[in-house]
């Protein structure tokens, strides 16, 4: 259904349109917040293809080539073999399809298999229920809550720390 594939200059057009819709945004990296302005995407962008410690992959329709999204692994410590999972599905018609899913089940691979990590985390506001029930069922276990951490829709709200380790995920793949 889908693939991950590097994003270039051509891919910005897509993320002019996604970093301009509130719904889309919502739970989304707070970067996205306040980024609006085409400027401030473009500075944005760029900090993202020149990013060589992180990864940083779009998501694009296997059949259409169409980039719906952005996901990968930051904050990568390569002493603890450790990162933070981040996904972002702007195209809002391929929302409740099970997009989300793949694409982590394909990241936790890379994570795993290809960069030698040992633990995967991440952090999701505790309004996004169907992230919440998504990353369970990909294997994360919640750790903890960052109390109010995240200000949205006029209110704070608790992020809940989820963290997937290699055994686990290993383990997940033989079932």
């Amino acid at each position: 259904m889908i693939e991950l594939k590097a994003l270039n200059k051509l891919h910005i057009s897509s993320f002019y349109k996604w970093l301009n819709d509130s719904e889309s945004i919502r739970y989304s990296l707070s970067a996205f917040q306040k980024t609006n302005s085409p400027d401030e995407v473009d500075v944005w962008f760029q900090s993202v293809l020149e990013d060589t410690k992180g990864l940083n992959l779009g998501i694009f329709l296997r059949d259409s080539e169409q980039l719906i999204g952005f996901t990968g692994i930051c904050k990568i410590s390569r002493l603890n073999k450790s990162g933070e999972y981040f996904i972002f599905i702007g195209d809002k018609s391929q929302w409740n399809k099970g997009i989300g899913c793949e694409v982590t089940r394909l990241v936790l691979k890379i994570a795993f298999c290809e960069k030698g990590l040992n633990r995967l985390m991440l952090t999701v506001s505790e309004p996004n229920i169907g992230g919440l029930k998504a990353y369970q069922k990909a294997g994360f276990t919640p750790e903890g809550k960052l109390r109010q951490a995240c200000f949205r829709d006029g209110a704070y709200h608790d992020k809940i720390i989820m963290s997937i380790l290699k055994n686990e995920y290993l383990k997940s793949v033989k079932a």
